[in-house]
């Protein structure tokens, strides 16, 4: 009988206003996709770092860039500034280097006042977190503020079509050929 390992679960909020309804919309995702007691999250707010986010070495920073690439997931909340992403956001992912969050799922979630950029995470956000080396299971999650008395059936069907891509891909891992290890 094999123990399954705790899934770490990060939440990196853009917002530059601390516990936002951005925020609310991201976490909400995460127990509606992962079993209960599966996961430990840890949720980072950008807004309590943004005095240092553009000092280099900054310990806070540096602690939880290295959260962040260490974790097996992570959501990519922000609001949408001029249909992108928030400079908070973009400042603290520019920490890192190309493949800096390799072997990390990261998916981007947006809020905005209307669908009017909802193609957003997918064209601005989604990028950006592939070049990094993260993997994006499917499209990012777009939702419209207004509509937080619909937030529970929102997230509902975002983590139903979330976890239809991760069974998806747990089908094809099972057929992939392990890499041959190079000896140097």
């Amino acid at each position: 009988m094999s123990v399954a390992r705790t899934l770490k679960v990060s939440v990196v909020v853009g917002n530059p206003k601390p516990h936002s309804r951005t925020r609310t919309v991201a976490e909400a995702l995460v127990p509606a996709l992962l079993e209960d007691r599966s996961y430990e999250v840890e949720v980072i707010e950008l807004a309590d770092l943004a005095g240092e986010l553009f000092e280099w070495g900054s310990e806070k920073v540096t602690a939880a860039k290295t959260s962040v690439a260490a974790s097996d997931l992570v959501l990519f909340a922000t609001p949408t500034y001029k249909a992108s992403y928030t400079g908070l956001l973009k400042a603290f992912l520019d920490q890192y280097g190309t493949d800096g969050l390799k072997g990390v799922v990261a998916i981007p979630v947006f809020t905005g006042g209307d669908l009017r950029h909802s193609l957003a995470p997918q064209t601005t956000l989604a990028p950006l977190l592939l070049e990094l080396g993260a993997a994006i299971p499917g499209r990012g999650l777009y939702f419209v503020i207004d509509n937080l008395p619909e937030l529970d059936t929102f997230i509902a069907d975002a983590a139903a079509d979330y976890a239809a891509v991760f069974a998806s891909l747990s089908a094809v891992a099972g057929g992939v050929r392990q890499a041959p290890v190079l000896s140097s």
